[in-house]
C-alpha cells in the first residue's frame, strides 16, 4: 500500500466513523500491558490507524504489522493516553489506571522541574556533608535538585563550572550512599583529594586493581575505568546506592566494550545515575544513544528504534539527522542540563605550516598499496587496509610538519609565554622533545603513570617547565592548569572536534575572565585538511546535541573519510594510481 493509498483510507474510514453516531464509543484495536517485559502492546489495529500508529511513532519501523511495541515509562503512558482520546482502544480499567497514574507523574515532575529551571528558583537548603565556607553555584544546586527528583541526570555544563562538586552534592544523602565513582585511571587520585576531601566531609577508598579484597567502609568508592570490571560482582548485589561517571564519554561506544559492559551493571544496581561531560558526543550524536542507554535503559528506546526515529540510516555511524530536536528532547525527559560559561571567547588562531613532502615520501609507496586496498580490496582487506591508513596518515602528517610546529612554539617559549602542546604519536612527540629541548619540555601522555602525571603537572605548576606536551586524550578532567596557562597549542589534528575542546577545557575558559588562546597548527597536505572538514560535521552533531538552542550550522556531506585519503594517496601517485581515484570519484569502482 503507498502513502497516497493510505491517506485515501484513512479519510473514507475517518469519514464514516463521524457519520455512525449510532455508536457510543467506537475502538480502533487493543492496548495491553505485558508485566512480565515491561512493555505496552497494541494489537488488532484497523489499517488506516496502523498506518497513523507509525506516523505518530517514528521508532516503529514503517513495515511493522499486527503488533506494536512500546517501552513502559511515564512519557510513554502519557503519550499512549493522549492517542487513546484520538483513536480509543479497548484497555482493562486497571491498565487505564496506570497509563492515568504514569501520565500524573509526568506532568507533575515535567511542572515541577520547570520550576527548578526558572532563573529565579533557589534551593531549600544546602547538602549536609559540604565542608563549611562550600556554597553551590546556582547551577550547581539545579543538577543536585532534579538528579535527585529523577534519579538520573546528565550534567553537560561547560569545563569549568564545578560538574564534580554537583554530582558529589547529588548523594549526599543517606538514599544514595555508598557511592561508586567512574575515573579516568590518571584522575582517581585527584578525586579523592581534590574534590572529596577538599569539597565534603565524606569518607573515600581508592580502588586497586581488579581482583577483589575486602572493602573498608566508606561513603565514596573510586573505581578506575579500567578495573571496575573486576568488580561488578560486588555490583550487582546492589552495595553501592548511587554511581557517578566522570567523563562519560567514555562510555560513548556502549556495552560493546568491557568499560561500558561493567558500567551497566554498575548502573543497572544503582537508585542514582549521575554522568559528567561537557562533551558527551566526539564523533557522531548515536554516541549519546550509547551513553543514555546505560543511565537510563529504553527512554530512548531500543536501538533499531532509535535509528528509524532519529538516524539518517543504519550504516553503523548513527549519524543523528536533526541534533538540536535531540538535543531538546533529551531536556525535555529532564536526562540531560547544561549551564553555558560567561567567561570570554577564545582567541582561536588558525596557522598554516608546509607539508613537508621530503619526509613523508619515504613511505609512500606503502601509502599507496594501502590506498588501492582501501578502493579494491575485498570488504576484509579494505577495513584492515583502512585502519593502517588512517595511523598512516595522521603519523606521517605529523612528523611532517613538526618541526614547524616546533619553531611555532619556540617563539612563545622564548616570550615567556607557559604552552600546553596536544599532539598524539610518539614520533612527533620524539621531534619536539629534542627541537625544545631547551626549555625543558615534559611529556603528558597515556604512558606516564599517575604519579608521573602529578610530577609533570607540578614542574608546570611550580615554573620548572613553560611546556607541557600533552596527548590529545590525555588530559580529560586535569584542573588547575588554568592558574598558570592561558596558551593551547594543537600541534596534531584529531578526527572530533571536541577532543581539542577537552584540551582547551583544561584552561577552564568558560570560567575566567581573559580569554584564552586556542592555536591550529595545520599542514597544506597529508590528512589535515580532509580531518579539518570532517570535524565541521562531528561538531555540527555534538553541539547541536548538547547546546540545541544555539545556532550550529549543518554539515551535510559525509563521505568516507578513509577513502578520501585514500585518493589523495593514489592522485599524488599519478599516472595509474591517479586512475583509480578518479574511477572511484566516477563511481566506477564499488565501495
Amino acid at each position: 500500500m503507498t502513502l497516497q493509498q493510505g491517506d485515501d483510507l484513512l479519510a473514507a474510514a475517518e469519514g464514516l466513523a463521524w457519520r455512525d453516531s449510532d455508536v457510543a464509543e467506537r475502538t480502533y484495536g487493543r492496548l495491553d500491558y505485558q508485566e512480565h517485559a515491561r512493555r505496552w502492546v497494541i494489537s488488532g489495529l484497523e489499517a488506516h490507524v496502523a498506518i497513523r500508529v507509525k506516523r505518530i511513532f517514528p521508532r516503529i519501523s514503517l513495515t511493522q504489522v499486527g503488533l506494536f511495541g512500546f517501552a513502559d515509562n511515564d512519557e510513554a503512558r502519557a503519550e499512549l493516553e493522549w492517542f487513546l482520546t484520538r483513536y480509543p482502544l479497548v484497555v482493562s480499567a486497571v491498565d487505564r489506571e496506570r497509563l492515568s497514574a504514569g501520565r500524573l507523574r509526568f506532568e507533575r515532575l515535567r511542572s515541577d522541574l520547570e520550576q527548578v529551571l526558572q532563573p529565579d528558583w533557589r534551593p531549600a537548603g544546602a547538602p549536609a556533608r559540604l565542608r563549611q565556607g562550600v556554597v553551590l553555584r546556582s547551577n550547581q544546586a539545579r543538577a543536585v535538585e532534579v538528579s535527585q527528583r529523577v534519579g538520573r541526570l546528565i550534567v553537560a555544563d561547560d569545563l569549568g563550572l564545578g560538574k564534580t562538586l554537583a554530582a558529589l552534592a547529588s548523594v549526599m544523602d543517606d538514599r544514595f550512599l555508598p557511592v561508586a565513582i567512574f575515573a579516568q585511571a590518571h584522575l582517581a587520585t585527584q578525586w579523592q583529594k581534590d574534590f572529596i576531601q577538599h569539597f565534603t566531609t565524606l569518607s573515600s577508598h581508592v580502588i586497586q586493581g581488579t581482583s577483589f579484597y575486602t572493602l573498608p567502609v566508606v561513603d565514596a568508592y573510586i573505581f578506575k575505568y579500567t578495573n571496575a570490571f573486576g568488580w561488578t560482582d560486588v555490583a550487582a548485589t546492589g552495595r553501592f546506592r548511587s554511581v557517578i561517571f566522570d567523563e562519560i564519554q567514555e562510555l560513548r561506544h556502549g556495552v560493546g566494550t568491557m568499560k561500558g559492559e561493567a558500567a551497566k551493571v554498575f548502573a543497572d544496581n544503582a537508585a542514582m545515575r549521575i554522568g559528567l561531560s561537557a562533551t558527551p558526543v566526539f564523533g557522531y550524536g548515536g554516541e549519546m544513544f550509547n551513553i543514555v542507554d546505560i543511565i537510563e535503559p529504553g527512554v530512548l528506546g531500543a536501538r533499531d528504534e532509535f535509528i528509524r526515529e532519529w538516524c539518517m540510516s543504519d550504516d553503523g555511524k548513527m549519524i543523528v539527522k536533526d541534533p538540536v530536536a535531540l538535543g531538546a528532547h533529551l531536556r525535555d525527559l529532564n536526562l540531560l542540563v547544561r549551564e553555558v560559561g560567561k567567561g570570554p571567547p577564545p582567541n582561536r588562531i588558525i596557522h598554516d605550516v608546509p607539508y613537508d613532502e621530503e619526509v613523508a615520501a619515504a613511505d609512500d609507496a606503502f601509502a599507496r598499496a594501502l590506498a588501492l586496498k582501501v578502493l579494491q580490496g575485498s570488504f576484509s582487506e579494505r577495513g584492515q587496509a583502512a585502519r593502517e591508513l588512517d595511523m598512516y596518515a595522521r603519523r606521517v602528517t605529523g612528523v611532517a610538519k613538526a618541526r614547524h610546529v616546533a619553531a611555532f612554539v619556540r617563539i612563545l617559549l622564548e616570550a615567556k609565554t607557559p604552552v600546553i602542546l596536544g599532539g598524539w604519536h610518539r614520533d612527533v612527540y620524539d621531534i619536539w622533545l629534542k627541537e625544545l629541548g631547551a626549555y625543558n619540555p615534559m611529556l603528558y601522555t597515556g604512558s606516564e603513570t599517575p604519579k608521573q602525571k602529578d610530577a609533570v603537572k607540578r614542574a608546570f605548576m611550580s615554573g620548572e617547565t613553560d611546556c607541557i606536551i600533552m596527548s590529545l586524550r590525555s588530559g580529560a578532567g586535569l584542573d588547575g592548569l588554568q592558574h598558570r596557562c592561558s596558551t593551547v597549542v594543537h600541534g596534531e589534528l584529531d578526527w572530533s572536534r571536541e577532543v581539542h575542546k577537552q584540551l582547551a577545557g583544561r584552561l577552564r575558559p568558560h570560567a575566567r575572565p581573559d580569554p584564552i588562546t586556542e592555536i591550529y597548527i595545520v599542514a597544506d597536505g597529508g590528512s589535515d585538511p580532509v580531518i579539518a572538514a570532517l570535524q565541521g560535521l562531528k561538531a555540527s552533531q555534538a553541539h547541536g546535541i548538547v547546546d540545541p538552542k544555539r545556532g550550529v550550522e549543518a554539515v551535510h556531506t559525509d563521505e568516507s573519510r578513509i577513502k578520501q585519503l585514500a585518493r589523495m594517496y593514489l592522485e599524488r601517485g599519478g599516472g595509474e594510481f591517479a586512475a583509480v581515484a578518479r574511477a572511484d570519484l566516477d563511481g566506477a569502482v564499488d565501495f
